[in-house]
């Protein structure tokens, strides 16, 4: 299973920007996604998780400001980030947990994305 991060980059305090991880894999079906962030000085923060059938959580930081959401069909699960601070500048990385067909039997999977970076500055 694999999983592709995009849609990071450079953007003025108060911009928007949506991140995009697709997970890919063989007969995949995801639980849950999470996308955490990683601070200049390695400080990790959980910013915001979807279960499947759940309700989303968000740290308090981003309340209000960040909606995570998902694309069943394609395996996608979205992050639009509003109201940007430049103390969301980090590295963010999503999450994903649940099974992939393995022969005639499905496996539990837990994978990391590659970070996408967000940089908020005038």
């Amino acid at each position: 299973v694999q999983l592709q991060a995009s849609g990071g980059g450079l953007v003025q305090p108060g911009g928007s920007l949506r991140l995009s991880c697709e997970v890919s894999g063989r007969e995949v079906a995801i639980n849950s996604v999470t996308w955490n962030r990683e601070f200049p000085g390695e400080q990790r923060e959980l910013v915001a998780t979807i279960r499947s059938g759940g309700s989303p959580n968000y740290a308090e930081s981003v309340k209000g400001r960040f909606t995570i959401s998902t694309d069943s069909a394609r395996n996608t699960v979205y992050l639009q980030m509003n109201s940007l601070k430049p103390e969301d500048t980090a590295v963010y990385y999503c999450v994903a947990e649940g099974r992939y067909r393995f022969g005639s039997d499905y496996r539990p999977f837990h994978s990391w994305g590659p970070g996408t970076q967000v940089t908020v500055s005038s």
